[in-house]
């Protein structure tokens, strides 16, 4: 069994790992993260009910109708009684299924806001703390967990029931299989040993359906699980295009772009057109909200405008590759944030190709050197909660020496200064 669905199982979790990783990210950002947790806990629960015993409780059923044709040969009379049960039984368990599953489909939105406050107990610790939000969470988790627990009691208690009216069930066929044998034995219709071998086969033949029936609940949660990896990837994927200019120079232009803010009643910029020619410097200036990170974002592919297009050396960035466009450039977010692996891997995660020079070289190009002097593992450093436990200095450096990997044609600084000190400064200009 288990090697029956380690393919399956092995391909819906990369699968749904996946979607989380190409997604486009105007559409995943609508999603709570909780609910984003839920793809993966939605892969673990398919591969649960199509497990090795599972497997083989489906197996089991064709066994059944042989067990029930063998005792046909014995008594038509009593295959019929158990026919009739093997069917009352296989209803009892679909109705019970069909109600599971609404309740389990509840379950995981519930679970998927419960995983949304723990992210904000967890990962903003200095917010919870700082502003009191300690009562207003646990009022949240409060109930939340009332609710959770409550559709968990409600679907145990149907469960328990459906389990328990089949148990009924199955002792009332035997009950009545043994008292039709034993009318047809004093008919001298059916001998006592055949009595007897028609009241195993019978118990065998409604076995399967009644193991099948208690699975109600698994296959629910399945199914629940099945629906939320079709909403997933009904979410647009970032554009898989191959197209690419063997050399880019560095050069853009921008015709008529405009970008709105999803469900604003406005555009955030719009009809904006300019060139960038290689070489060149642009500096954007303005107020906070006035959309110069959007721009950048959108620049580097994460956010798509609503209108125009983005050219470099006259390729429409719709219809770039997107790995081989981030790795034209040289990109150092406002809010840079690391993966939690050790810092080697994080560095050359743009060019896994870098040799330990080339590396050497830009670490000292973004003044990481006496940090990592001083680290006891270096380069092997672990980097936890996505680095965002760093100074900010230290995680802008970390951001610019990862941004220098690519050597890319293309610049692309938001707030370049911001957390850094003279040195840093330094090695930003």
């Amino acid at each position: 069994g288990q090697t029956v669905s380690a393919k399956p199982d092995t391909k819906n979790a990369i699968t749904g790992f996946n979607v989380l990783l190409k997604v486009k990210a105007s559409a995943l950002k609508q999603i709570p993260q909780g609910q984003r947790q839920q793809i993966i806990s939605a892969t673990s629960s398919i591969e649960r009910a199509y497990g090795s015993a599972n497997i083989g409780t489906i197996y089991d059923i064709p066994f059944a109708l042989l067990f029930v044709g063998v005792l046909y040969l014995l008594s038509p009379t009593l295959s019929g009684i158990v026919i009739c049960f093997a069917i009352l039984v296989f209803i009892l368990g679909s109705v019970s299924a069909l109600q599971l599953q609404k309740d389990t489909r509840a379950l995981i939105q519930a679970t998927g806001t419960c995983n949304s406050l723990i992210q904000s107990a967890t990962a903003e610790i200095d917010t919870v703390r700082a502003f009191n939000a300690s009562t207003f969470l646990s009022s949240l988790w409060s109930s939340q967990s009332e609710k959770v627990q409550c559709l968990r009691r409600n679907m145990e208690g149907r469960q328990n029931g459906t389990q328990t009216i089949i148990h009924t069930t199955t002792a009332l066929m035997s009950v009545l299989v043994v008292a039709a044998g034993a009318t047809l034995v004093v008919a001298g219709e059916l001998d006592v040993g055949a009595m007897i071998g028609a009241n195993i086969l019978a118990a065998r033949a409604l076995l399967p359906i009644s193991r099948f029936s208690q699975l109600g609940a698994t296959f629910a949660e399945a199914n629940a699980s099945i629906s939320v990896l079709k909403e997933f990837a009904r979410l647009p994927l970032e554009s898989d295009s191959r197209s690419y200019k063997p050399q880019y120079k560095g050069g853009l232009e921008f015709r008529d772009v405009s970008y709105a803010l999803p469900g604003s009643t406005s555009p955030l910029f719009e009809s904006l057109s300019l060139i960038i020619n290689p070489g060149g410097i642009l500096v954007i200036r303005g107020s906070n909200g006035t959309g110069k990170t959007t721009l950048t974002r959108i620049i580097v592919g994460i956010l798509e405008p609503v209108r125009g297009s983005i050219l470099a050396d006259g390729l429409d960035l719709r219809q770039a590759s997107s790995d081989w466009w981030r790795k034209q450039i040289i990109y150092l977010p406002q809010e840079p944030t690391l993966l939690n692996t050790s810092i080697r891997e994080n560095l050359i995660t743009l060019n896994s190709d870098m040799n330990s020079q080339e590396l050497s070289n830009v670490i000292s190009s973004a003044g990481l050197s006496n940090y990592l002097d001083e680290s006891p593992l270096g380069l092997d450093t672990q980097i936890t909660d996505n680095g965002r436990n760093l100074s900010l200095g230290i995680r802008r450096r970390l951001a610019l020496a990862r941004a220098l990997t690519t050597e890319g044609m293309l610049v692309i600084f938001d707030e370049p200064t911001e957390g850094l000190d003279n040195d840093g400064v330094s090695c930003i200009f």
